[in-house]
Formats: C-alpha cells, structure tokens, sequence
C-alpha cells in the first residue's frame, strides 16, 4: 500500500521472503512496540477489532485501548513458548506491555470505566464527556481478559458495563451507548450504520460474549451464568411475541441485535460462527470452567450456588475424562480424581484459575 491509501485490492502471490512461524509472530509484536502513540498505548490506525472505527487514527496519531490490553495478554500467552528462541526480543516485548499498562491506567481510567481510544487530535473517544459512544464494552471485558487492570478498576469497569450496556428488557448487551448519530468528529463508516444497527451500538455478539467471560474471569458466577442466559438464542424463540420481534432463526447466534426502537431486539446476520464459537467457549471454558492450559485439564467451574452441579465427558488425545461437579458444601469442598482406578490428588482452584 502507498502512504494515504486506506485499501489495497489486489492478487495474492507468494512473497519473495519466507521465514518461520516464529518470525511471522515476532514481526507482529515488533510492530505493535514500534507503533506507540503520545499516551504509550498502541495506534489505532484504520480500525482495531472494530474497523468501523476507520478514521479514528487513520492519520496516524490516534490510539487504542483495547488494542493495548490485547498485546498484554497476547505477549503474556506468546512469550513463555518462545523463551529461548530470541530472548533479547522477548525482553523488549515485555517490557513495553508492562510499559502499556502503565499507560492505559494512567491515561485511559475515566472514573468509572476505561475509555475506548483517542482520536487523531488527541481527544476521547468511549469517556463519560463524550456525546456519544460514552462506554464500549470491549474496553471493559479486555480490562478482565488481559488479567492486567488494577483489580478494583476492572471489578468498576465491569460493574458499568453491566449497568449502562446490558438491557434485560430487550435480552441484549450493546457494544457501546449511545450510538453515533450527530457527533462532529467521523469516526468511519461505523457512522454510516443507523443508530442501534451492528456496531453502531447494537448488540455486537462477539463482544458480548467476552463479557460473559470477564465476568467468569472475576468469579461472579450468578452474572456470568445470567448474561449467558440472556444472550442465548434460544431464550429469544419461547413466545410467538418474542419470534415475532427477534425474527431470525433462534437456534443459531446472530451477529447483531439492533438496540433502537422500532427495531429493538431485532436480530441481523444469523448463522454467525465466530460468534457461535466465542459463546461456545463463555459456556464451556467461562461456566463450566472446563479448559485445557498447556499439559493440564483445568475444571473451575464459576456456576450459580443455586445450581445442582454438572457432568461432562471431556476427550483429550483420545483419552475421555468424566467430570463430575456436585453442589458446593457450606464448610468443605470435596475434590478427587480416579486415574485407572487409582485415587490421585488434584489441585484446587477458583474461576479464572
């Protein structure tokens, strides 16, 4: 692409150059370090994981913060399994993330949530001050995920989401409010979408679902379990008033859910997989606390009290591990594990373990 382009379309060919998978990896990391901003979180460029957002910082200046929870979490994953490939490399990676969280809790914490980004002149975008777009709910949920924000702010952070994103009434959780309508400064072509319509402010359903894992994340298991419930399509199809307002298939996720009348909780888009995958993921790794962390099978549940407990059978190279959580004791917690009948001591941990 040339400098001021925004799109390239063209055939993809084979490069030149190859290198491995480690490079291509490490190229990514170096670029986020080299495209720090004046707050020291990463550029936001022509959009992050919201590229509706295309002329946040399409002049180059413009930062984001969910950009910047991204790279902790993605280092902290990364770096551990490239130790000692390039370790001089690794230390410069940590060391800006530990850099970037210094930044966003010095620059992004608005009070009551973490705000979104700043556009190109330096202004914000996703703060209390803001005519529109006060709180986005990834900036939030990433503050959890990343397992980087000050653990107070992210309990706060998730407490606003909670209370300004999800609406009950309408069964859906939107991914900023308000959404744009007359906002001076062009966000992109986010603002061509109507207000409450896909990003614009609707429920976005990728978004939502992280929210059930941040929620997971901080052992509140009643609103993990609760937000899971009221996203679930299934819970939009149980009355011929629902089915008549929802008006997509409620077997299946949609990717949006508008949020402004006379549309309201109207579904978009349905027979969305990546969605389907990250709701997958919030009930079965979230909930049901059942995940695999290198050469470990973690079970942390973080279900309601009120639940009778749960069973699965869980198949690892083959081999199938039956899982069995009961009810939760008042004064003790009973833990064991079988191994070709062989009783074997288990180690003990809570959500987000």
């Amino acid at each position: 692409m040339q400098v001021g382009e925004h799109d390239a379309f063209f055939q993809p060919m084979q490069a030149h150059e190859s290198a491995s998978l480690f490079e291509h990896c490490a190229r990514g990391f170096d670029q986020c370090v080299a495209l720090t901003g004046a707050n020291g979180l990463p550029l936001m460029g022509t959009g992050d994981r919201n590229d509706g957002m295309n002329r946040v910082g399409e002049g180059g200046k413009g930062e984001s913060v969910w950009l910047g929870w991204l790279f902790i979490r993605t280092v902290a994953m990364f770096a551990p399994l490239a130790e000692a490939r390039d370790p001089v490399r690794i230390a410069r990676w940590r060391a800006h993330a530990t850099s970037v969280r210094a930044a966003i809790e010095r620059a992004a914490w608005d009070g009551e949530w973490y705000r979104r980004a700043t556009y190109d002149d330096g202004s914000w975008l996703g703060t209390s001050g803001s005519d529109e777009c006060r709180i986005d709910s990834v900036a939030q949920s990433w503050a959890v995920l990343s397992g980087a924000a000050e653990a107070s702010r992210a309990t706060q952070a998730m407490a606003s989401l909670e209370r300004h994103l999800v609406r009950r009434e309408e069964g859906i959780a939107l991914l900023f409010t308000p959404p744009f309508r007359n906002t001076s400064r062009d966000p992109g072509y986010i603002k061509g979408y109507p207000p409450g319509l896909r990003e614009n402010g609707g429920q976005y359903s990728h978004a939502a679902m992280w929210a059930i894992l941040a929620f997971a994340r901080l052992g509140d298991r009643a609103k993990a379990h609760d937000l899971f419930a009221l996203l679930n399509p299934v819970n939009h199809g149980t009355s011929p008033c629902q089915v008549a307002t929802y008006k997509v298939e409620p077997y299946v996720l949609a990717a949006d859910v508008t949020s402004v009348a006379p549309h309201a909780g109207r579904g978009g888009w349905s027979w969305y997989t990546g969605s389907a995958a990250w709701m997958y993921r919030a009930g079965i790794e979230g909930i049901l606390g059942i995940r695999k962390k290198g050469a470990y099978l973690i079970v942390s549940p973080c279900i309601p009290e009120d639940r009778p407990g749960f069973e699965a059978r869980v198949t690892i190279a083959g081999t199938p591990y039956d899982i069995v959580v009961g009810p939760e004791e008042d004064d003790h917690t009973d833990v064991a594990a079988r191994l070709d009948g062989t009783a074997h001591r288990l180690v003990v941990g809570g959500p987000g373990t």
